[in-house]
């Protein structure tokens, strides 16, 4: 018997509230549309959560939090500009300017990209966002908290995949990456051979290195022109349906008349995840006292689309994180409740809101379905409500709908 048919007040059937997510993500997108970080309109898109969540939460709270949206993805235009120079320098003999600007890249990718930290934020202009946190109150002493997380913004165009897919996304950041290499290698190379500074140019196999670094300029003039400066996406499945499967799991307890005796449920929508996970890792680092006094469970859900490749993610943060297994199993021990194969994967490229809960030594994890491809429709203009799959939507609310249950009733470890 599955966890939720133990309430008298069960709803085997839950296309109402696929539904009711499908209506308020078309909604969404045609009255408010794109939602980039620390805009009016992710403002707004969270001012509507907020006043959906009253009806169906006894506490709705909206906690501001200063973001620099604009450097998440500006260290690529960073990164290759200072290619494109490192390059001109390198070919007029100044190989110990090229190694200086290939380590600030590469700083920057490890630190930005690879670990999500804030190194090029102050050169970015400070905005404010916001996350938007609904909780349905246990009806006595609190004793374990689940979180169900889903991001509301949306983020610029990446131009590589809407341009040419993965073949291009992979092939032009690959081609970057190897330039960045290859360059980097040529100038220790110069610098080691005596030839840090020649003002008449670099001789030997350092000029041959030098000649050769020029085919990169293409990739690093590509890498500056990752992601559209004009463009924002709708984010019509990434990551709305996360939000609204989030509120959905709120709305079926309030209509069903289910108060938990000793657990808080919590939808969260966080604001700032396409700039760095910032609305997570602002609430896990606000909240971290009050989650570690109970029990508590995060599931972040990001994007709800392709069916046959919904799954857990164990590795997050490009395997830089490690997600919680026993909250991972739990989700898969669900999925078996509801009748749909939950796989384990790993987020390859990219986070999701999970690793920001998991650097706090939170249990979470992150439930997606989608293929990763990454697919066509993957940060471009393609992510509308129209390729929306409720079948999809339906089968991952019900999927958190009996972790909740089972989270109620035994807690984590006991349900592995």
């Amino acid at each position: 018997m599955r966890a939720s048919e133990s309430h008298p007040n069960f709803k085997p059937k839950l296309r109402e509230y696929a539904n009711y997510s499908v209506r308020e993500i078309r909604k969404m997108c045609k009255d408010i549309g794109p939602r980039l970080c620390g805009s009016p309109e992710e403002e707004k898109a969270q001012a509507y959560v907020a006043d959906e969540l009253k009806k169906c939460a006894d506490k709705v709270d909206v906690e501001k939090f200063e973001v620099h949206p604009g450097s998440f993805y500006g260290w690529f235009t960073i990164a290759g500009v200072f290619g494109v120079i490192a390059v001109i320098a390198l070919n007029i003999g100044l190989a110990a300017a090229t190694l200086s600007l290939c380590a600030l890249a590469f700083v920057m990718l490890v630190g930005q990209f690879l670990f999500y930290k804030p190194i090029v934020d102050i050169f970015f202009k400070k905005k404010t966002s916001n996350n938007v946190s609904a909780t349905r109150k246990a009806s006595a002493e609190t004793k374990r908290h689940i979180i169900i997380c889903g991001h509301i913004d949306s983020c610029p165009e990446w131009n590589f995949s809407y341009r040419g897919g993965r073949l291009l996304l992979f092939g032009g950041m690959g081609s970057a990456l190897s330039g960045l290499i290859f360059v980097l290698a040529a100038s220790i190379a110069a610098v080691a051979g005596g030839q840090a500074f020649e003002t008449g140019g670099l001789s030997g196999a350092a000029r041959v290195l030098g000649y050769i670094s020029i085919a990169f300029v293409p990739s690093f003039i590509g890498m500056a022109f990752f992601t559209s400066r004009k463009l924002v996406v709708e984010g019509a499945n990434d990551n709305l349906t996360g939000v609204f499967a989030a509120a959905s799991v709120l709305k079926y307890l309030s209509d069903c008349g289910v108060r938990f005796e000793h657990t808080d449920v919590t939808c969260l929508s966080t604001g700032g995840e396409e700039a760095g996970l910032r609305g997570a890792k602002a609430y896990a680092k606000q909240h971290k006292n009050e989650l570690d006094a109970v029990e508590t469970l995060v599931i972040a859900v990001d994007t709800l689309k392709d069916y046959d490749d919904m799954a857990v993610m164990n590795y997050d943060m490009t395997f830089m994180v490690k997600n919680n297994f026993a909250a991972g199993a739990l989700v898969r021990k669900a999925g078996e409740s509801a009748d749909v194969d939950i796989k384990t994967s790993a987020v390859f490229v990219g986070a999701s809101d999970a690793a920001a809960f998991s650097e706090k030594k939170i249990p979470a994890t992150a439930l997606a379905a989608m293929n990763p491809g990454p697919p066509r429709y993957y940060h471009t203009r393609l992510d509308k409500p129209d390729i929306l799959d409720i079948k999809t939507i339906e089968k991952g609310i019900e999927v958190l709908l009996e972790t909740v249950f089972l989270f109620d009733e035994d807690g984590l470890a006991k349900n592995i």
